[in-house]
Order: structure tokens, then C-alpha cells, then sequence
């Protein structure tokens, strides 16, 4: 023991101060008798240290308030720095990085896996066909047809029909719905032939039109009895080569002539809803005759007949029929029964080379092509700007459907 600079008592080494002071702070241990000048001296000593260390870029002795401090100084005695209140307020704030990061880490996770199940979210937030899609969603119907387009529809966004919308990337999707979408147009007297009876036949065949395209049972491959009893059984030509048809197609024969029918067996009608567009005109002719000119296109969404099928496929029919109304009197006809000038018919997304079924067979994407694909011309089944008959008469394909 040496003597202090006050030369009263025994002097005091930095170890025993520097426990007296732990043990101070912890409110145990006598403390041991120290001269006021001694702890003086150290107290200046550790203060010019923490200036030095400031000095040298160091943080102050009890840190900051910012809370970026890290932890204790590695010359720090055990519980110097180390209180209460900066483990409390690193420990909590530590903890509360390590949660967001957490919940950060899960959101990513869950983000990459919807990514993966479903790609188009991504593709269409990038692309913008999220805000395409839905402007053409709510978009007002088009008004009625009452000539010919001058040009096919736009092209729109090439988005895959699904189960909850099946006309998705359609131009069909501002069609009306069904019978909807056959609109008569005002009846006037043709010559001979009065209002009324133009109005009956402008409804009879409308009445023709629903019944051969738009019946759920004739769609499912259903006999299209309604549509048959519209037309006039003395025309053998037609009536007669349906009812055959009916009981035995071929290609000379084919029910498809006049009505929508798909094979159930095959796929099915899928959301119960047709859409519609065309037109129909009165047309003068020889006297006590009156004809009506219909030329529609209806778009069918289907699925495979087998359960849990979920991918949509769509058939697009067009068709030109032409009815007339003849005066008994004059002509050798039915009363109150259709006759049937002329048709046509052209399928979009109908297997060609299955003809003479009686059905109508859409192709679907997942299925493999099986022989020889059509050689004929590209059409797009939505054009309606060009008659019918100058439509291609070979076996071709669709740009769309």
C-alpha cells in the first residue's frame, strides 16, 4: 500500500475502485475507503478517456439517442454500459426488426408462390392487360346492328376465355345475350302484303332462329321439334332433308344446316348465355310474297363433357337465312308456316373434317392435332363486314375465336 498525495491513509488501486463501483451498482459490498482527491483523479482519468474516444470517432459514454448503437465497448467492464434501459430499447427494437423482416420474408414467399400458380398477374400488371381487360369488362353493349360493318372488330387483347368468364378477349363481350341480340325491325306493308303479315313473319322468324341456335336442349344435341313445327311440312326440300338429317347426317344431309348442336358426349354448353349480333331486312318480292333476310353470328362457349374439365373452348356460327311469306292464295303454301328461300352456315372452331356428324366439334387448345392440319385461307369468324357468300368454302382456320 502506498500513501495518497494527502498523505492521510492508504491509497487505493484502480482494480478496487473499479469493483467498489460495480458493487456500488448493484447495492452490495461495502465500498472502500476512499480519499475524496483519489476519486477525483479517477473519475477526470475515465472522463478524459470518453473524450478521447470522441474524439477519435467513438460514440459517447452512454451512447446516442438515435439507438444505433450496437453494444457494449469491447474495453467496457460487464454491465458498464449495459443497463436496463439500453438492453430493453435494443432488445425491443432487434425484436421488432427481426418480426418485419419476418412477416416481410412470408409475404415474399406467398408473393412467388401466387407467381408461380398464376404467371398472367405478374405478365399483366407489367403489360397493362389488368386495365385492358377491364375497360373492355365494363364497356357498354354495342347498339344493334341495323347494316353491314365496314370493317371486322378491333383486335383486342388475346385473352383465354375461363369458367367465370368465358367471352374474356372476345369481341363477343359487348354482344347482346341471346335472343337479345335478334332485334325486328319496324314491319311496314310490302304491295300486296299487309303490316300484320310482314310482322308475323319477321317474328316467326326470330321464333325459327332461337329455336335452331339458341335452345339449350338442340345445343346439347337435343331434336329441335320447336324449329321443325315453325316450317312449312309441304316443302319437302327443306322440312323433309331436316327431319332425315335429323335421323341419319351426312355430309348431303347435315342438321348443321339449319341448327347449333353439339355432340354431349363430347363437351357441353358451359355459363347458359349465347352472344348475339346481326340483322334483319325486308325485302319486297313477286306479288303476294314478302322475304325477310337474316344473317347472325353466335359465339357458344364450351367444356369437355367429362367432370372437372375447366378449359374453354368457343365455336362461332354464322348464319344467312332467308324466309318468305306466301300468299295461299297465290301460292301453294301453309298458312301461318314458314317457307325457306335459301341458308348458309359457317362454323369458326369446328373440326371440318368431322363432317356430316351432325354436330358441331370445337377444337381445344390442350388437345394435340391429330393428321393433317386445314390447308384453306385464315378467316376471322367475327368479320361480318363481307356477305356470306364470300366467305371461304374450304376447310381453313380462324385468327380468333
Amino acid at each position: 500500500m502506498t500513501k495518497n498525495e494527502g498523505g492521510g491513509g492508504p491509497e487505493v488501486s484502480d482494480e478496487e475502485w473499479a469493483r467498489f463501483v460495480r458493487e456500488a451498482g448493484r447495492g452490495a459490498g461495502e465500498g472502500p475507503k476512499e480519499p475524496s482527491a483519489r476519486a477525483r483523479m479517477v473519475t477526470e482519468r475515465l472522463r478524459r478517456e470518453d473524450e478521447q474516444r470522441a474524439a477519435a470517432g467513438g460514440r459517447g459514454r452512454f451512447g446516442s439517442r438515435s439507438g444505433s448503437r450496437s453494444g457494449p465497448g469491447a474495453g467496457d467492464p460487464p454491465g458498464w454500459r449495459t443497463g436496463p434501459a439500453w438492453q430493453d430499447m435494443e432488445g425491443g427494437r432487434g425484436r421488432g426488426k427481426r418480426r418485419f423482416k419476418a412477416a416481410l420474408g412470408v409475404a415474399l414467399v406467398a408473393g412467388l408462390a401466387l407467381v408461380v400458380v398464376r404467371p398472367e398477374l405478374l405478365i399483366d400488371k407489367l403489360t397493362g392487360e389488368t386495365r385492358a381487360r377491364d375497360t373492355a369488362r365494363n364497356a357498354a353493349p354495342l347498339a344493334a346492328e341495323t347494316a353491314r360493318p365496314s370493317a371486322p372488330p378491333a383486335s383486342a387483347d388475346p385473352d383465354r376465355p375461363t369458367l367465370k368468364e368465358p367471352f374474356r378477349g372476345s369481341p363477343a363481350l359487348q354482344w347482346a345475350d341471346g335472343a337479345a341480340g335478334i332485334e325486328l325491325p319496324p314491319a311496314a306493308a310490302v304491295g300486296s302484303v299487309s303490316r300484320e303479315q310482314v310482322a308475323a313473319l319477321l317474328t316467326r322468324t326470330r321464333d325459327l332462329l332461337v329455336a335452331s341456335n339458341l335452345d339449350p336442349a338442340v345445343l346439347g344435341g337435343g331434336r329441335p321439334q320447336a324449329a321443325l313445327d315453325l316450317l312449312d311440312p309441304r316443302q319437302d326440300e327443306v322440312r323433309g332433308l331436316m327431319e332425315r338429317a335429323l335421323e341419319k347426317p351426312s355430309e348431303e344431309a347435315d342438321p348443321l344446316f339449319l341448327f347449333s348442336r353439339f355432340d354431349p358426349a363430347e363437351v357441353r354448353f358451359h355459363g347458359g348465355v349465347v352472344k348475339t349480333r346481326g340483322r334483319m331486312t325486308v325485302e319486297g318480292g313477286k306479288d303476294g310474297e314478302v322475304r325477310v333476310r337474316a344473317d347472325y353470328t353466335f359465339v357458344y362457349p364450351v367444356v369437355r363433357a367429362k367432370g372437372g374439365s375447366d378449359e374453354v373452348a368457343r365455336t362461332v356460327v354464322r348464319r344467312t337465312l332467308t324466309t318468305a311469306y306466301l300468299d295461299p292464295k297465290v301460292w301453294e303454301a301453309t298458312q301461318g308456316k314458314l317457307h325457306v328461300v335459301d341458308w348458309a352456315e359457317s362454323a369458326g372452331n369446328d373440326d371440318c373434317s368431322r363432317g356430316g356428324t351432325g354436330y358441331l366439334h370445337p377444337r381445344f387448345d390442350s388437345e394435340p392435332s391429330a393428321g393433317p392440319g386445314p390447308s384453306g385461307p385464315v378467316t376471322d369468324p367475327y368479320d361480318r363486314s363481307k356477305p356470306q357468300e364470300e366467305l371461304p368454302q374450304d376447310c381453313g382456320t380462324v385468327s380468333r375465336t
